[in-house]
């Protein structure tokens, strides 16, 4: 089968960027050196680039899973071009793509099943996908956004301003101009490319698959460190218009840190995530598929089965009962703060009083049940 044609352009560029990198940028430091400045302001640079990426272009333009006011919509533009990854209007149109077809070969953009190398970097360096390439019909909501099209329109001025004239300008203050866009600029690009990169495709590769398996995506907490909280990419596909990829305060998350940040200081609002209960079944249902092809060469698989369906259903019914008492509660508590028209503020109370008890003993049940249930999962993972 004969290959697509090689978008020329993409390929000197990667190319360029990359020798400039691996060659020129450990040559300088040997010739000439690298001071602190220069250390200090790639370092910075590297993290509000990358974020621009993962808090910008991925979670608020591609998912809409917050809002933020046009400072930090601006803001985020001039970072995201910084990476040289295209426009926002470009790079959301193709992740949206990557969501509706993931793993298609024919359709997703990056898919993963075409090997590492293509969804790392292979699909960017030929025509794959030609016919698509200007068609932003799945982005008519972003077309709305005046910041989003100025960066669109403008991107090559935007992309040359920001990251070669601020390098540059920098580099002059601090007296070395050349050594500034060697490192600040050109390998810390190259350095993004590539944690941006591991997104599409070693978190479809390395991890585990926590919430589901119908696609390749992975959680992988190692990766998560190298991608600004990007590597819980097996929770993200399910639930990708959640703000946050890592969900316990333990997961490291730059970008959901960053984002609840801005919506502390009023710049972000709407922070959307998904339902608990959602959140929790979903990983119950991938520990009882897990445990049920385990024990399948039991030789008492059968009552093995039957064991683990019935404490399941249990663990779902507690759940279900826990998780609408909590909702339940907390309705209460609104029409409470809000002094409801319809009851008396005591009556409120009262049933709020109530519904407190029934939802801790409902947790507490469901709790004891969710510990049997993993002492049983795990059990079943035991070796035969």
């Amino acid at each position: 089968m004969q290959k697509p044609p090689l978008i020329k352009f993409n390929v000197i560029l990667f190319t360029v960027l990359t020798l400039i990198t691996v060659i020129g940028v450990p040559y300088w430091a040997i010739t000439f050196g690298f001071n602190g400045v220069e250390i200090a302001t790639t370092i910075f640079l590297f993290f509000f680039t990358g974020m621009s990426i993962t808090a910008g272009y991925h979670r608020l333009w591609s998912h809409k899973s917050y809002e933020a006011n046009s400072a930090v919509r601006f803001v985020l533009a001039v970072g995201g071009a910084m990476t040289l990854q295209n426009s926002i209007l470009h790079w959301a149109s193709d992740h949206r793509v990557h969501h509706k077809h993931v793993d298609v070969n024919d359709k997703d953009p990056y898919s993963a099943k075409r090997g590492f190398w293509f969804s790392h970097i292979g699909w960017m360096l030929r025509e794959y996908q030609s016919e698509r390439y200007t068609d932003y019909s799945n982005c008519r909501d972003l077309q709305k956004d005046k910041i989003v099209m100025w960066q669109h329109n403008y991107y090559i001025p935007v992309v040359l301003v920001a990251n070669f004239g601020v390098t540059a300008l920098l580099g002059y203050l601090n007296g070395s101009i050349l050594g500034m866009i060697l490192l600040a600029g050109i390998a810390r690009i190259v350095m993004v490319h590539h944690v941006t990169f591991f997104i599409n495709s070693l978190c479809h590769i390395w991890g585990k698959q926590t919430y589901t398996d119908v696609n390749t995506a992975k959680d992988n907490g190692i990766l998560a460190l190298f991608t600004f909280g990007e590597g819980y990419h097996n929770f993200h596909h399910i639930f990708e218009y959640d703000y946050r990829n890592g969900i316990h305060w333990w997961h490291y998350d730059p970008t959901k840190w960053l984002i609840k940040l801005l919506s502390l200081l009023g710049m972000a609002k709407n922070l959307r995530k998904c339902p608990e209960d959602r959140i929790q079944q979903a990983k119950f249902s991938m520990q009882l598929l897990k445990a049920q092809n385990k024990i399948a060469k039991y030789p008492n698989a059968e009552i093995l089965k039957a064991k683990l369906e019935e404490e399941y259903a249990l663990l779902s019914e507690k759940c279900n009962e826990y998780y609408m008492t909590k909702k339940r509660l907390i309705r209460i508590q609104q029409r409470q703060i809000q002094k409801s028209v319809e009851r008396s503020v005591e009556k409120v109370s009262q049933e709020k009083e109530l519904l407190q008890e029934k939802c801790t003993e409902l947790q507490n049940a469901f709790m004891a049940q969710k510990i049997r249930w993993n002492a049983i999962y795990k059990l079943q993972l035991l070796p035969a």
